[in-house]
């Protein structure tokens, strides 16, 4: 973790981390739909002994798939290249690095809300988060001042 953010500067890049967000994870959702279409036509094929398949079409579903992996793979990369944490995908949830008191902590975002509103320390269980308090706001005007 070498870089931090002000609670502002989190703030800041909420916009932008929401677009990429959300671009990863329709990418991986697809990508995710994709796979299963494939499995259930692969027992589909077993469970019969065998049936006539649309080459063509299977292997640009597969083609598909892997560029939509990949999509997501490299939004996600993107994201964590700004210096923010994915935590879950699938539930949209991003940790800013930040100082507080001296000690590293991670502000705590989930898309859809609008606003930065959590936080926990750095080795606590994700579920652990914590309301933020005056002591971020008070962090923020020292800095500006």
């Amino acid at each position: 973790m070498s870089k931090t953010f002000t609670l502002h500067e989190a703030q800041t890049l909420l916009p932008v981390l929401e677009a990429l967000l959300s671009k990863a994870r329709a990418a991986a959702l697809r990508g995710a739909e994709l796979e299963l279409a494939m499995r259930e036509l692969t027992q589909r094929i077993f469970l019969a002994g065998g049936t006539r398949v649309d080459v063509t079409a299977a292997a640009h579903r597969r083609a598909e798939r892997e560029k939509l992996a990949q999509e997501a793979k490299d939004t996600l990369a993107e994201i964590e290249s700004i210096g923010v944490m994915v935590q879950d995908l699938q539930a949209g949830h991003l940790e800013f690095p930040s100082l507080l008191e001296g000690r590293t902590i991670l502000l705590c975002w989930t898309i859809g809300q609008p606003a930065i509103e959590h936080w926990r320390e750095a080795d606590d269980a994700v579920g652990e988060r914590r309301p933020l308090d005056g002591r971020f706001h008070r962090g923020e005007r020292e800095r500006l001042n």
